[in-house]
């Protein structure tokens, strides 16, 4: 039977895993040059900016564009890295990088979300929420990215497996 550790060890290599592609693919859009996208690529995007009338990647305010760059040169290399961890299972030492990657991730999030909720969207170019529907509904999709990583941060901080020091305190 499977420990409820390696299915949150799973659950977490499963984030970790598809955030390269959906990165590379799709929050990177924000960033470069749109001539390095293929046409089904930038139409991808198009599609879930006007379906969840999320304007932030279409047109991203310079404070998002600097929370995508953090996204490809601090978390991207540290994608793979902690896939691997999770996907093994009870490396220790991805412990201190994990922490630094959440507090990071939960901190970047947090303005987004607030963004989202509080932000007039009328003045934008492309079509953003004006419903409280339609804010739920995009923030349901940037959500995950705070809830998982704070899951990733409790876990360090509680789990005798990646605190070490908690299982000290005990005897």
């Amino acid at each position: 039977m499977v420990s409820c550790r390696r299915l949150l060890e799973w659950s977490f290599f499963f984030y970790f895993f598809t955030h390269i592609p959906i990165t590379l693919a799709i929050d990177l859009q924000a960033l470069l040059p749109k001539d390095l996208y293929p046409p089904a690529l930038q139409g991808l995007l198009k599609w879930y900016a006007a379906r969840f009338k999320d304007p932030m990647i279409m047109d991203p305010p310079a404070w998002f564009k600097a929370f995508i760059l953090c996204e490809a040169l601090l978390q991207m290399p540290f994608f793979p890295v902690a896939a691997y961890a999770f996907y093994k299972g009870g490396c220790s030492w991805i412990r201190t990088p994990a922490i630094i990657y959440s507090t990071h991730v939960a901190t970047t999030v947090i303005p987004i979300l607030a963004h989202i909720l509080f932000n007039d969207f009328s003045a934008s170019t492309y079509p953003g929420p004006k419903t409280m529907s339609e804010r739920l509904s995009l923030l349901a999709i940037y959500t995950p990215y705070l809830l998982i990583p704070v899951w990733i941060l409790l876990t360090m901080l509680f789990s005798e497996t990646y605190n070490p020091d908690k299982e000290k305190k005990r005897r």
